[in-house]
Parts: C-alpha cells; structure tokens; sequence
C-alpha cells in the first residue's frame, strides 16, 4: 500500500471511531454547510474525514484501498495528496447549489480519485459488486451522469453535487499537473522550434545572397527550382519542407 493511501485510511477510520468521544457541538463545527463556510472555513477539509455511518465509510474507504494506491504511484504520492483534498474541496465548492444541507464524507476527494483512475488506464475492468465487468471510463462517464441527474431532481440522502465537484476538482488537478510537468514544457519546447516561422520578402533576399555554385549540383539544382518559385509565386507558396531545404544553405 502505498504512503498516503494508507495514512488517509487511518485518518478517515480514526477519525470515525473518535466521533464517539467528541461533543457533538463540536462535530457540527467541522461538518459542511456551503451557506455557513464564509465563517467556517476549515469545514471545506474537516468534513472530508467525517462520515454518516459504518457503511458510508466502508464504501468510500473501499475504493480508495482499489483506485488510490495505483494513481498515488503513477503521479507521486504529494500530487495524490493535493488530487484527494482538492477534489474534496472542489466538492464542497460545487455544493453551494445546496447552501443549507449539512454535509460530511470523503466522496468528493475518493470521486476525484477514481476520475484519475479512469484517465490513466481506461479500459482497465471494474467489476461492480464482484460481477458485471465495467470499464473505468464508463464507470466515471455514469457516475458522472448519476450524480448530474440526482442533483437536479434532490433525489436521496446523497451529496450529488460534492460528487459531481471531486470529478471536475480531479480534472482539473490533473490537466494542471499534466501541463506542467517536464515532458511537456519538453513537448512545448520542441513544438516551437520545429513550427514554421511565418514566411516573408525578407526569407526571399536572404536565400537569394547564397552562390549556387558553392553547392553540390544535386542541392543546387533544387535550390533554383525553390528560389524560382518563390520569386514567382510567393515565398507563402512554399511548403515547409521547401523552406527548411532553404535555410539549411542560410546556416553554412
């Protein structure tokens, strides 16, 4: 099991078992309600480790046990931490469309887990209940669908939009992540310098000061069928290979 995977399921079971030894003023001060969170802050994080009962942790836990190990190993366990408390914030975030209902559970930070899951391996099987083989995309993509439409119709004892909110915290977190780590500010780096440059009359005077007879007759023969059509038709005629064949003799 890997580090925060398992330090988050000691948190959420200790923390379950200790609400028994807490006055109960003072675990309403750690759940959520969106409509209180301009003078409760902290609630946007503290209500990600409060849950409504033995099986609403054991669900929650469970797929954090499944999805979350794997994920924490693919992105390195510090970008797993800020995924998992992200996603639950954008949870609680996306519950201001239920300003006045209390809200507690590691839904939203476990969604946003499972989101991540789905995008690095797709095609990988779920199997619901033990059983019916579901791919991970099609999981999120009904999750996802379930929770849109629980929201709107209110349906159930169920926090659908902090659900909804860990898939688009998730999301983001990673479109961020993705953009900006070394292989792609690499990615970047090298689509600059191999994307052509928006040609010009100045391109043209510059590969009309290069002697032909300097070079070989097989180049110079493609280098005056080149320069011709660009004095012709227009150096924008050229294609880039044209122009990349051009500069090559700019550089020697």
């Amino acid at each position: 099991m890997t580090p925060w995977v398992q330090r988050l399921l000691i948190a959420n079971v200790a923390v379950f078992l200790g609400m028994g030894f807490i006055p109960g003023s003072l675990v309403n001060t750690l759940v959520l309600v969106p409509a209180l969170v301009p003078i409760r802050p902290w609630t946007v994080l503290t209500y990600q480790f409060l849950h409504a009962g033995f099986l609403h942790l054991l669900f929650n836990m469970i797929a954090l046990f499944f999805f979350g190990p794997r994920l924490e190993a693919r992105i390195g366990s510090r970008h797993f931490l800020g995924l998992y408390l992200g996603s639950g914030v954008a949870g609680a975030a996306l519950s201001v469309f239920t300003p006045n209902v209390a809200i507690v559970g590691a839904s939203g930070a476990v969604f946003g887990v499972l989101l991540g899951f789905a995008r690095y391996w797709p095609d990988e099987r779920i199997f619901i209940w033990g059983v019916l083989p579901v791919p991970a995309r099609i999981l999120v993509i009904f999750l996802a669908a379930l929770s849109i439409y629980g929201g709107i119709s209110g349906g159930g004892n169920i926090a659908h939009f902090a659900h909804l909110g860990g898939f688009v915290g998730g999301w983001i977190y990673l479109r961020v992540l993705e953009q900006r780590s070394p292989a792609r500010r690499y990615q970047k780096k090298v689509e600059k310098a191999m994307a052509p440059t928006r040609p010009s009359g100045r391109d043209l005077s510059r590969w009309e000061e290069v002697d032909p007879q300097d070079l070989h007759p097989l180049n110079r023969e493609e280098y005056e069928r080149v320069l011709g059509k660009a004095r012709t038709e227009g150096v924008s005629s050229l294609t880039a290979q044209e122009r990349a064949f051009m500069e090559r003799f700019i550089a020697r």
